[in-house]
């Protein structure tokens, strides 16, 4: 990444992860743990876990970003960081897409951040060429769905046993959205 990328729009604003956000970072992530536990993918028994320093993590996701893998942003509310937004496993060449990723912290969720915060985040992605957008989600996840219903991603089925999370594989709906398809409602507009 050869400048930062920052999206605004009113009190929101997404950019990337910088090593100056440490402690702010791992306060809000400590703060938020049982809250995050039930929807976040992590590493089955048996297999490496992969744990960094904090700089090495900020290193790995600007390389992501350079390789033009995965587009990693934190969201920030009125200047505090409050949650997370990403397009990850970017797919060039015939494919070009990704999935999206997010997480809010507990004291911020229900305030339409994530909606806002998922269609800046599309926007730009489709921006920088990609064509089809998807969200993962399990099916109990009802803030998720109506994340989804809201931005207008259709549904397109359910990957079965898809992700490790909170202890064992869990199903996952899958939604899309394609950048030719109509993005309507308040979160796509820019004056929201």
């Amino acid at each position: 990444m050869s400048r930062e990328v920052v999206l605004r729009r009113g009190s929101l604003t997404l950019r990337p992860l910088r090593r100056s956000d440490e402690a702010e970072w791992m306060a809000v992530r400590s703060k938020n743990y049982a809250w995050l536990r039930p929807w976040e993918a992590n590493m089955p028994p048996g297999r490496p876990q992969v744990s960094a320093s904090f700089p090495a993590y900020v290193r790995r996701e600007r390389g992501r970003w350079k390789a033009r893998t995965a587009f990693s942003m934190v969201i920030e509310w009125e200047g505090a960081l409050v949650g997370r937004v990403s397009v990850h496993a970017i797919e060039w060449g015939a494919q070009c897409g990704g999935s999206i990723g997010y997480w809010i912290a507990e004291d911020h969720a229900g305030r339409g951040i994530v909606p806002r915060s998922v269609a800046m985040m599309s926007e730009y992605a489709f921006g920088e060429g990609l064509h089809r957008l998807e969200i993962a989600l399990r099916p109990d996840n009802s803030a998720s769905h109506r994340v989804v219903q809201k931005l207008g991603f259709r549904a397109e089925g359910l990957r079965a046993k898809y992700l490790y999370i909170d202890g064992a594989w869990r199903d996952h709906a899958v939604f899309a959205l394609t950048a030719e398809e109509p993005r309507e409602g308040p979160f796509w507009d820019p004056s929201f």
